[in-house]
């Protein structure tokens, strides 16, 4: 008896510790205020830059879109506007207007309108060299903080879950100061997934005229169990499940919930595909899943050359060039001078 209570013992124990280790794992992966504690996502960043491409070339040609973003701040017309996410959480966003700084300011001269979302542990600011191209193009740019990250409040990462119906309230303010716009989603890795997410919904307004989906991974779930293993060096089978299971319990969303690959079944917005081909973080073979799964109008761009997020730097001209085409195509009712 004695030994069988302490096998007993032993069997609870580990079970708590299994407990409190998955509730740390979905806190390092998720909770950017725990993460800051543990720097995990310093040590996350720091391993994603070195699975890039890396070249003098390609450090020049981002040091050079740093500089000429870093100028264009200094004068384009902007404001900063807040919403409240449905379960109260605080958002922040940043609106750039048409024009040049002094310039008088007419909304009302162009309907096109880019809503640019950024991705994991990320935040506006890295989104604004395209919010540049996108001005310069006469667009109207809004770039969200997403939810726990930059500005924006929150207590988990939505993985684009969360986030697509968030961002739908800045549709929902773009249509406020403009019924008659056109709105182009353009993503990020997390963001290009959310903006395939939000193209599948049922509620997404006809004003939503295209989507840019740059380097997007098929779902959640399949991303944690890769993830898990690159980065704790845990067995997929052993952590993602029970990790899920916290996440639903304390996050309040599935992470099978978040997947792009089952939106874009349902979408009638016309896409565009954009990915790495040595993309070491998201593997090129979820884009092509996600272009096959696509009902859609849809291009599939692959960037020789180009790990996670690079094909703007690696490829620019093609990389606008693809864009403008797509945007002749689906917008040419309001695109004029590009």
């Amino acid at each position: 008896m004695k030994k069988r209570h302490i096998l007993w013992i032993a069997a609870a124990i580990i079970i708590a510790a299994y407990i409190i280790l998955i509730n740390v794992l979905i806190s390092a992966a998720l909770m950017p205020s725990f993460m800051d504690r543990l720097e995990t996502a310093d040590r996350i960043t720091e391993r994603s830059y070195n699975e890039q491409v890396q070249s003098d070339e390609l450090d020049r040609q981002v040091e050079e879109t740093i500089d000429e973003t870093v100028e264009w701040y200094k004068t384009v017309p902007l404001d900063f506007l807040e919403t409240e996410s449905s379960d109260g959480y605080r958002l922040v966003s940043v609106e750039f207007f048409p024009g040049v700084e002094g310039a008088e300011r007419q909304p009302e001269d162009t309907h096109m309108w880019v809503l640019l979302l950024h991705g994991y542990t990320g935040q506006k600011e890295e989104m604004y060299p395209l919010a540049r191209w996108y001005q310069q193009q006469d667009f109207h740019v809004i770039v969200p903080d997403m939810r726990c990250q930059g500005e924006s409040e929150g207590d988990f990462i939505g993985m684009g879950y969360t986030d697509s119906e968030d961002n739908m309230l800045w549709i929902r303010e773009i249509l406020r100061q403009d019924p008659e716009a056109k709105i182009i989603l353009h993503g990020q890795s997390m963001g290009a997934s959310c903006a395939l997410m939000m193209s599948g919904r049922e509620d997404l307004p006809e004003n939503v005229m295209a989507v840019i989906s740059d380097s997007a991974y098929t779902d959640a779930y399949s991303m944690f169990c890769d993830r898990f293993h690159a980065w704790f060096h845990l067995p997929p089978v052993l952590a993602v499940p029970a990790a899920n299971l916290f996440l639903q319990m304390r996050g309040g969303y599935d992470l099978r919930d978040a997947s792009a690959v089952e939106a874009v079944k349902s979408s009638t917005v016309p896409t565009l595909f954009i990915h790495g081909e040595e993309d070491k973080m998201i593997p090129p073979a979820m884009v092509q899943e996600l272009y096959d799964a696509a009902s859609c109008e849809k291009e599939l761009m692959i960037v020789p050359g180009a790990g996670h997020v690079q094909a703007a730097d690696v490829a620019p001209e093609g990389y606008f060039d693809t864009i403008l085409i797509l945007l002749k195509n689906e917008t040419s009712v309001i695109i004029k001078n590009i």
